[in-house]
């Protein structure tokens, strides 16, 4: 209950603000303009986030990527569908960053992971390293970057899906759930996947 509570702020940023705020501001303004008001709480919560930690790195990275992203997809107009659908693609772009990531030496899931370890611990970024040398160690770090890559390219797809064919007010309220519930599923098997080939040894 504590950790929920804990988390209130964040849950009310990103899953019940940007609903009321297009509720209460799309009779006066139209649809298009609540609509780009409602992605205001959430940016500003990455940004809150983002100064809080004051850590510039590899997931420092990827939430800035996704605040500039969706800040020029919000802000380039269009109907209010097509703006939902550009804030969607930016998840899209993530997961093609992920699966070009494929093609360098070390993919995108070990330069996030070994950016979380760094937070914790002082030498956890050259702890971390060593980690590329065990065998199979490669492959394990391929195989849940092409998964999360994957997933959220597949994510963006239902997402844009979704945005044309629900009313906005219904998008705004639960598309939040949606996209953390896959992520929550990816999350999920990304640890069952890690736990396995921990225990075999890599």
């Amino acid at each position: 209950m504590k950790a929920l509570f804990a988390k209130g702020p964040e849950i009310f940023a990103n899953f019940i603000a940007p609903y009321l705020v297009y509720q209460m501001l799309d009779a006066r303004f139209g649809d298009v303009d609540a609509l780009i008001a409602s992605a205001v709480p959430p940016l500003l919560w990455s940004g809150y986030e983002l100064a809080r930690t004051r850590r510039l790195d590899a997931v420092s990275v990827i939430v800035v990527s996704g605040i500039l992203l969706t800040v020029g997809a919000t802000f380039m107009g269009g109907s209010a569908r097509l703006i939902q659908m550009r804030d969607a693609l930016v998840t899209g772009a993530i997961g093609v960053m992920f699966l070009a990531t494929l093609a360098m030496e070390k993919p995108m899931i070990f330069y996030l992971a070994r950016a979380m370890m760094a937070r914790d611990t002082a030498d956890g970024a050259a702890a971390f390293e060593a980690i590329w040398q065990r065998p199979g160690a490669p492959r394990t770090f391929r195989m849940m970057t092409g998964v999360w890559g994957a997933g959220l390219v597949l994510q963006t797809a239902l997402m844009c899906y979704l945005a044309w064919i629900w009313p906005i007010g219904r998008y705004l309220l639960l598309s939040p759930f949606i996209s953390y519930g896959i992520f929550g599923v990816m999350m999920v098997w990304s640890l069952r996947y890690r736990g396995r080939r921990v225990g075999a040894g890599v």
